[in-house]
C-alpha cells in the first residue's frame, strides 16, 4: 500500500509556520513501533525496517508529499502570557489522507532545533518520550480522546537536561495539533485576519458541516467548549492529572495533547499535584476543571474580532454543564447505577471523602467495588478502610440503591468492569520501563505498552497493584 500525503497546512497559511527539515539523530535505530495503529492507517511493515538508519522515524528521510515545517503559536504558561512559543523541538512532517477524506498529522517530537527553540535545543530525550507513548496509548485504550503514538527511535546523541541523557524523536498521530494558542498568537499580534483565516481552516477540515452555516463560528466555538468540558470530565473519572495545561497545551479538537509530567492518582488526594514545578499547585487535580474553563476564555478573547461578547459568553456559560454532566453521568456508570436519582451525588461525595481521608487507591477501590454483591453486606473492599464502621455505614447505604435499580448482579459486574479499569499507568510503572531502556532493555517497554492496551482486564501480575514506596515519592517535572 501507498501512504498518500497532503500539505494542508504548508499549501493554505502561509505565514503560520517556518518550513524545514528534521536535524537526525546520530545512529538513530527504531526501538519500538505501534503495529496496530500502523495497520489502521496503513502503513506497510516495511517502512518499519528501513535499508539502513532510523528512515522517516529519525527523520532521515521523507515520504513523497510531505512538506516539513514548524508551526507558530503562542500561550499562557501557569496563568501568565508567554508571548510567541510553537514547535521549539517538533516538526509537522504532512498531513496523511486517510478514506473518506480525513487526515491525520504525522508529527516527529524531539526533531531538532526551529526558529521557535528559544534557549532549548530542539530535542527530546528518551524517558520523556518513552513517557509520551505509554501515557497516550493508555489513555487511548481507556477511551479518552487523545494524540497517539506511532514510533520511537533512540540514538547516541547526548542532551543535557538535568544530567546527561539519551536523545530520541516520537513520531505522534493526531487528527490536528492546532492548540488555542495558535489563536492566541495572532490575537496579540493585532492580527485578526489571520485569526478568522484559521479558524476558517479548522471549520474547513474539521467541521465541513457547518462550513456554509451563517453562524458557522460560532457553532464551532459551542463544539470546542462542549469538547473541552468532556475531555476534562474524562480525566477527573479516570483519576488522571495532566500538569500543564497551558493554553499552548490544548487541543481545539479536545484531544489530550502534550504529555509531560502527567500523573495517574494512586492515592485518592483531591488536591493532588503530579509537576513538581508546579509550586502553587495551579494544576492540581481537582483544579483542572477550572483551568479548563480559564483557558477557553483565552480562547473566546482570541475570537472576539468576530464572535460577539454575548454569543462568546453564553458559549462558555455551557462548560459547567456539559462537564458535571458528562462527569455525573461517568461517575454513576463507575457506581454501578444505571438509573439517575437525586441522592446519587452525595453517595459519591461520600465515598470520595472516605477515600481521601483513608488515602484509598482511586484505581483498586472502584475496581474492588465492582465485586459488591447488593443482597449480602460483605465486601471486599472493606478490609481496604482502616475505618470499618464509616465504610460499613456507606456501604449499607449504597448496597439500599443498588437494590433499587432492579439490575442482577451478573449485568452490572459487567457494566462496571467495562468502566472501571483494573490497570492505569502508574508512575512507577512508565519509570521500571524507562530504567531499564535507558540500559538498552526494551523489552519491559513493549510488554508495558502491551498490557495498556487492555486496561479492563483483571489481571494477577503486579501491574495492577499498589505502587511500591519508592514508586509513590516519584518527582516529575517539565523537562523533557
Amino acid at each position: 500500500m501507498t501512504l498518500s500525503f497532503t500539505a494542508n497546512w504548508h499549501d493554505e497559511l502561509p505565514g503560520f509556520y517556518t518550513e524545514l527539515k528534521p536535524t537526525p539523530l546520530q545512529n538513530a535505530r527504531l526501538i519500538w513501533q505501534n503495529d496496530d495503529l500502523a495497520q489502521t492507517l496503513g502503513v506497510p511493515p516495511s517502512l518499519f525496517q528501513p535499508e539502513q538508519g532510523a528512515g522517516v522515524w529519525g527523520g532521515e528521510t521523507l515520504l513523497p508529499g510531505m512538506k516539513p515545517l514548524a508551526q507558530v503559536y503562542s500561550g499562557h504558561q501557569f496563568g501568565v502570557w508567554a508571548g510567541q512559543l510553537g514547535d521549539g523541538r517538533g516538526i509537522l512532517l504532512g498531513e496523511q489522507q486517510l478514506a473518506g477524506g480525513k487526515t491525520v498529522d504525522w508529527h516527529l517530537k524531539g526533531a531538532g532545533m526551529t526558529p521557535y527553540s528559544r534557549m532549548g535545543d530542539g530535542r527530546a530525550v528518551l524517558r520523556s518520550t518513552l513517557r509520551e507513548s505509554l501515557a497516550s496509548e493508555a489513555m487511548h485504550a481507556l477511551g479518552i480522546p487523545t494524540t497517539r503514538s506511532l514510533a520511537i527511535v533512540t540514538s547516541d546523541t547526548p542532551v543535557a537536561r538535568e544530567t546527561m541523557e539519551t536523545g530520541a524523536m516520537l513520531m505522534r498521530i493526531a487528527e490536528s495539533h492546532v492548540r488555542f494558542g495558535h489563536f492566541e498568537h495572532f490575537y496579540y499580534r493585532r492580527e485578526p485576519e489571520k485569526v478568522r483565516q484559521l479558524a476558517d481552516f479548522v471549520i474547513h477540515h474539521h467541521w465541513p458541516q457547518w462550513r456554509e452555516e451563517a453562524d458557522k463560528y460560532l457553532l464551532w466555538f459551542q463544539d470546542v467548549v462542549a469538547r473541552t468540558a468532556t475531555l476534562i470530565a474524562s480525566w477527573q473519572c479516570t483519576g488522571f492529572a495532566h500538569g500543564v495545561m497551558n493554553t499552548d497545551n490544548m487541543s481545539i479538537l479536545g484531544l489530550t495533547l502534550d504529555y509531560g509530567p502527567y500523573g495517574f492518582l494512586d492515592d485518592y488526594q483531591p488536591d493532588f499535584i503530579c509537576n513538581h514545578s508546579d509550586y502553587q499547585g495551579r494544576y492540581s487535580f481537582d483544579n483542572q476543571p477550572a483551568v479548563g474553563l480559564w483557558n477557553l476564555q483565552r480562547l473566546a478573547q482570541s475570537l472576539s474580532p468576530f464572535i460577539t461578547p454575548e454569543a462568546l459568553n453564553h458559549a462558555l456559560d455551557s462548560y459547567q454543564e456539559v462537564l458535571l454532566r458528562a462527569y455525573g453521568r461517568a461517575m454513576r456508570h463507575k457506581l454501578g447505577f444505571t438509573t439517575q436519582e437525586q441522592g446519587d451525588n452525595t453517595i459519591l461525595q461520600e465515598l470520595l471523602a472516605l477515600m481521601a481521608r483513608e488515602g484509598s487507591d482511586y484505581t483498586r477501590t472502584f475496581r474492588m467495588l465492582n465485586q459488591t454483591e447488593q443482597e449480602s453486606g460483605a465486601s471486599p473492599l472493606r478490609d481496604e478502610f482502616i475505618d470499618r464502621q464509616a465504610f460499613d455505614d456507606w456501604f449499607a447505604r449504597y448496597r439500599e440503591r443498588l437494590q433499587r435499580e432492579g439490575v442482577d448482579d451478573a449485568a452490572r459486574h459487567a457494566q462496571m468492569d467495562a468502566t472501571n479499569p483494573a490497570m492505569v499507568l502508574r508512575n512507577w510503572l512508565a519509570q521500571r520501563a524507562i530504567t531499564q531502556a535507558e540500559q538498552g532493555d526494551y523489552g519491559e517497554l513493549h510488554r508495558l505498552h502491551q498490557a495498556l492496551r487492555t486496561p479492563f482486564t483483571d489481571r494477577e501480575d503486579d501491574y495492577v497493584s499498589r505502587p511500591p514506596d519508592w514508586g509513590k515519592r516519584l518527582e516529575v517535572s517539565c523537562s523533557s
